[in-house]
C-alpha cells in the first residue's frame, strides 16, 4: 500500500498483537514464529520507506525481530534501535530479555569498534545508559555495571544507585574486584567506596580504604563522620587491622584514643571469658590428657625438653588471661623457669609475656622480676616478654620502646640485645616509626657483630615497616647482605634476613624491581631467597593468577645437588600465600599441593603442609586435617614435622574435637621420637590456644581485610619450620612467640553509644554467599540466637536477630556499636 496512515494503523496493529500474546516459557512467541520469513521483506520496505515516523516504528519491530534472526551476527537489534530512537523509555517497550540482549550487542559493537581503532564509540553511550538506568529500575543492577565495565564507564553508576540499591551494588563491585586485572581492580573499590560516601556511611568507607592502602582517604573517611560514636567505630576498626593514626584524634579525647589504641582489649578479652567461664586457668595436662594416650612413656626420660614444650602450650592455652599454674603464681614462676635448660629458660620467661598478652600494667610487674636476674637467658626472656604483651595494643607511656632501648646497647650480652631485638619487632609491628628504625638499622649494617644480630634486626625492622616499601630500610638489608661473607650468610637465621627485606613490600604488589634487581648482584644464594620470597610477599593475599604459575614453574624444576633448594619451598609458600584471600583460588591450591606432593623434591614436599596451614589457619576444614594427618606419617622426618606444626595452625584456636584426638594419637606414635613429639604438643597447645577463643587467621571483618602485622607474625614461624631440625627443635623455638601478632579473639562484643558493655541477641551462623542475588537473600545459614558476647568462628557471620538496635557497622565482628531503633516497637508479649 502506498497510504501513510494504512502503513501507520498496520503497524499499530503489529506491535499490540507481538506486546499481548503470551507465550510459554520454552515456546517462541507466535507472532515472532510467523513473521521470521517475512523478517527480509520487512527490512526491504524499511528501506524504500520516506515518512520519519513510520520509519521509527518498523525500525522498532525490526529490532526485536533482530534479536532472534539476526543470522550474520550484524548486530540488527541494536543497529534498529538506534534508527528507532531510544528517548523516553521506549529502549523498555519490549521487555526485560530484549534489553538484556541489546546490552549484549552494545558490549560487542564497543569491543569490535575499539580493536579497530578507527571508528568513535560515542554513539554507543547514550543508549548504553539508558539500558543502566532500566535495569537498575528492574533490579538487575548486576546486569548494568556489567554493561558499564564493558564501556569502562564504571564511575557512571553512582548516578544511578539509591538508598534501596546501593548494598547490592557495592557488594557486587567489592567481590569482583580481585577477579580484575589492574588498574580496574582499585577502580571498581574506589567506585564503591564513592557509594557509600554518597549514602554517608563512613564505617563501609574505611575497610575500602584500608585496602587500598591510601592514608588520605582514611583521613577522609574520618573527618565525614557526623557523630563522634561514628568516630569511635571507626577507631575500633582500625585498632583491629593496626591502623594507628593518633593525629586524627584531639588530644583531649581519651575515650576515642582508647577505642584506637585498643587499651581496653584485655579488660573486654577477660570480660568474654567471663561470660563463657574460661577463667580457670589450665594446666598442660589439662591438654595432653595423657591418660588418653596408650602410651605410659616415662615422662623424666627427656624431661628438659618435655618441660619446654609444656612451657609453649602453657602460654598459648592461657594467653591472654593474666592467670595460669605454672609461671604467675609466686611459688611455681621461679621454680619453674629452672626446670628449663639454656633458651628454654628464655622461653619460660618469655610465656609470661603470652600469658599477659595486651595487658600492659599488669603485665610489666609481672615480668619485672625475671628483669634483674643474674642468669643472661632468663634476662632476655624478660625482654622479650615486655615487647610481646604490649602487641595489638598502643599505650600512651610508649613503655615497650622505653625499655627495650635501653637493652639494645653495646654492652648488653648478645642473648639480651637478641631479645630486645626480636620485642621490638613484635611490639611495633606496623606503625613504621622513624624512633624505632634508628634503633634497628645500625644493627642491621653492623658487619662485626653475628649474623644473628642482624638477620633478627632486618626481620625486626622488615615488621615495624610492614608493607610500606620504606625506602630507607631496604638499602640497608640489601647492603648487609653483600657485604657479609659467604659462610655467615649460610648461618640458619640469614633466611630472616630475607623475610625482614620482603615484608617490606608485602601485598604492594609490582613495586619491588628495583630492589630485586640489585639483589641480583647479591652472589650467595640468599640472592635468588630473597627474590623469591619478596614476590611472594608482595602478591600475598590478591589471588594473581600470572603469580600462582610463576611459582609453580619454579617449584616444577629438578635442581641439582649443589643448588640451593630454599627458594623452591618458597615458592610452595607462595601458592599458599597469593591464593589465601580467595576462596576460589585457595581451594585450587589445596588441589595443587597434592601434585606437589606426588611429584615434587623433597624440599618441595617440607614445604606443602606450611602452605595449605597459610590457606587454612584456625580454619579446620575436614579435608585438610585428613590430608595432613597423612603426611604428618611420613618417612621423611622434616615433611612429618611441618604436617604437625600445619595441623596446630590449621586448628589454632578452635579447639576442634577431631583434630585434638589425631594430635593425641600422634603422641602415642612418636612417645619415642622427642623431636616430633616436642612438635606434637606445640600443634596441642596450638589448637587450644586461649582455650579456644582465638584466632590467628589474619583476614578479618568478613574475610574483606587483610592485616599485614597478622600475616607477618604468622610467616615468622612458618619460615622457621623451613629448617625446623636446626631452628624449632633446637634452640630457637622462641620464634613461635612471634604468633602473637597473629593472635586476636574471634569475638562479637556490642556497645552502647556511651561505649558501655550492652548485650544484644545475634544470629551466628555459616556465611553464604549473597553476592549478585536478587531481592533480599539470607547471609546466613544454620543459624543459633546467642545473647553478645558470642564467639565467631572462621566461616561464620553474625546478624542482629531482632530490630532493636542498629549497629554502625555492617560487620557484626569484632567491637561493635548499637543505637537504639527509634522506630522499634516492643511486642505486646514482652510488655
Amino acid at each position: 500500500e502506498s497510504s501513510i496512515e494504512i502503513h501507520r494503523s498496520a503497524l499499530e496493529n503489529l506491535v499490540s498483537v507481538i506486546r499481548t500474546t503470551t507465550s510459554s516459557m520454552t515456546s517462541v512467541p507466535k507472532p515472532l514464529k510467523y513473521l521470521k520469513p517475512h523478517y527480509g521483506t520487512l527490512v526491504d520496505i524499511f528501506e524504500q520507506w520516506s515518512d520519519a515516523q513510520n520509519k521509527r516504528a518498523l525500525a522498532s519491530i525490526l529490532s526485536l525481530l533482530g534479536m532472534v534472526y539476526d543470522k550474520e551476527n550484524n548486530r540488527e537489534c541494536l543497529k534498529y534501535r538506534l534508527l528507532a530512537g531510544y528517548e523516553n523509555e521506549t529502549i523498555s517497550e519490549w521487555g526485560h530479555e530484549y534489553v538484556r540482549h541489546l546490552a549484549m550487542e552494545i558490549g560487542l559493537e564497543y569491543s569490535a569498534n575499539v580493536e579497530d581503532d578507527e571508528q568513535s564509540v560515542e554513539y554507543l553511550v547514550p543508549v548504553a545508559l539508558e539500558a543502566v538506568a532500566f535495569f537498575f529500575k528492574h533490579n538487575a543492577e548486576v546486569d548494568a555495571i556489567d554493561l558499564l565495565e564493558e564501556l569502562n564507564l564504571h564511575e557512571a553508576v553512582v548516578n544511578y544507585v539509591t538508598k534501596d540499591t546501593f548494598e547490592r551494588v557495592c557488594m557486587y563491585m567489592i567481590s569482583c574486584s580481585p577477579l580484575l586485572p589492574p588498574p580496574a581492580d582499585t577502580n571498581y573499590l574506589l567506585t564503591a567506596r564513592t557509594i557509600y560516601r554518597k549514602l554517608g556511611k563512613p564505617a563501609q568507607c574505611l575497610p575500602l580504604s584500608i585496602r587500598l592502602g591510601r592514608s588520605d582517604l582514611i583521613k577522609e573517611d574520618w573527618e565525614s563522620c557526623t557523630t563522634r560514636v561514628e568516630k569511635a567505630q571507626l577507631a575500633f576498626i582500625m585498632a583491629r587491622q593496626q591502623v594507628h593514626m593518633p593525629e586524627l584524634i584531639d588530644d583531649d579525647d581519651e575515650e576515642l584514643k582508647a577505642c584506637m589504641n585498643n587499651t581496653n582489649l584485655s579488660k573486654n578479652y577477660l570480660n568474654l571469658a567471663r561470660d563463657l567461664e574460661l577463667l580457670d586457668p589450665k594446666t598442660p595436662e589439662d591438654i595432653y590428657k595423657s591418660h588418653l594416650e596408650n602410651t605410659r612413656a616415662d615422662a623424666t626420660l627427656d624431661s628438659a625438653r618435655h618441660n619446654l614444650a609444656s612451657t609453649f602450650v602453657n602460654a598459648f592455652v592461657n594467653a591472654g588471661y593474666g592467670t595460669d599454674k605454672l609461671m604467675t603464681t609466686e611459688a611455681e614462676g621461679k621454680e619453674w623457669v629452672f626446670k628449663n635448660k639454656d633458651m628454654g629458660m628464655l622461653s619460660a620467661s618469655a610465656s609470661l609475656g603470652m600469658i599477659m598478652l595486651w595487658d600492659v600494667e599488669d603485665g610489666l610487674l609481672q615480668v619485672d622480676k625475671y628483669l634483674y636476674s643474674s642468669d643472661n637467658h632468663i634476662k632476655a626472656g624478660a625482654v622479650f616478654a615486655i615487647g610481646m604483651l604490649t602487641t595489638s595494643v598502643h599505650d600512651e607511656t610508649d613503655s615497650a620502646k622505653a625499655l627495650l632501648s635501653e637493652y639494645i646497647t653495646e654492652n648488653n650480652p648478645a642473648i639480651v640485645k637478641l631479645a630486645a631485638i626480636c620485642g621490638l619487632g613484635v611490639a611495633y609491628a606496623g606503625t613504621n616509626r622513624e624512633e624505632i628504625l634508628e634503633l634497628l638499622l645500625p644493627i642491621i649494617s653492623d658487619t662485626d657483630i653475628t649474623i644473628d644480630l642482624s638477620s633478627m634486626a632486618a626481620l625486626a625492622a622488615g615488621l615495624v615497616c610492614v608493607g610500606t616499601g620504606n625506602g630507607d630500610v631496604s638499602p640497608v638489608i640489601l647492603q648487609a647482605m653483600m657485604e657479609r661473607m659467604d659462610s655467615e650468610l649460610n648461618h640458619k637465621y640469614a633466611r630472616f634476613m630475607a623475610l625482614g627485606l620482603s615484608l617490606l613490600f608485602l601485598g604492594t604488589q609490582d613495586t619491588y624491581d628495583t630492589i630485586r634487581e640489585t639483589l641480583k648482584a647479591v652472589t650467595h644464594p640468599i640472592g635468588k631467597q630473597a627474590s623469591v620470597l619478596m614476590q611472594v610477599c608482595a602478591y600475598a593475599g590478591t589471588g594473581n593468577v600470572l603469580e600462582v604459575q610463576k611459582m609453580l614453574h619454579l617449584c616444577a624444576e629438578h635442581l641439582g645437588e649443589k643448588e640451593d633448594q630454599l627458594p623452591q619451598a618458597f615458592a610452595v609458600l607462595g601458592v599458599g600465600l597469593i591464593s589465601m584471600g580467595e576462596g576460589i583460588g585457595s581451594e585450587m591450591s589445596l588441589r595443587t599441593f597434592d601434585h606437589l606432593m606426588q611429584y615434587g623434591e623433597p624440599y618441595v614436599r617440607r614445604a606443602v603442609p606450611l602452605a595449605m596451614a597459610l590457606v587454612c589457619a584456625s580454619n579446620p576444614v575436614v579435608g585438610v586435617l585428613d590430608t595432613l594427618n597423612k603426611f604428618s606419617h611420613d618417612n621423611d622426618k622434616s615433611v612429618a614435622s611441618s604436617a604437625i606444626f600445619a595441623m596446630g595452625v590449621v586448628g589454632a584456636g578452635t579447639n576442634n574435637a577431631r583434630l585434638a584426638q589425631l594430635l593425641r594419637q600422634l603422641a602415642t606414635y612418636y612417645h619415642k621420637d622427642a623431636d616430633l613429639l616436642f612438635v606434637v604438643r606445640i600443634a596441642q597447645g596450638l589448637l587450644h590456644m586461649g582455650k579456644g577463643t582465638m584466632t590467628v587467621n589474619p583476614y578479618h571483618h568478613d574475610r574483606s581485610l587483610l592485616s599485614h602485622t597478622a600475616l607477618a607474625g604468622l610467616l615468622v614461624p612458618i619460615i622457621a619450620m623451613t629448617n625446623a631440625e636446626k631452628l624449632i627443635m633446637t634452640d630457637s623455638h622462641f620464634l613461635m612467640y612471634f604468633l602473637a601478632r597473629a593472635m586476636y579473639p574471634r569475638f562479637l562484643i556490642t556497645f552502647n553509644e556511651q561505649l558501655e558493655n550492652v548485650s544484644a541477641s545475634a544470629r551466628v551462623g555459616q556465611a553464604v554467599d549473597a553476592v549478585g542475588q536478587v531481592g533480599r537473600p539470607k547471609n546466613i545459614t544454620g543459624f543459633q540466637t546467642h545473647e553478645t558476647p558470642v564467639l565467631l568462628a572462621h566461616s561464620e557471620r553474625a546478624e542482629l536477630a531482632t530490630d532493636k538496635y542498629i549497629p554502625l557497622t555492617n560487620v557484626l565482628e569484632g567491637f561493635v556499636i548499637l543505637t537504639k531503633n527509634p522506630d522499634y516497637q516492643e511486642d505486646e508479649e514482652s510488655l
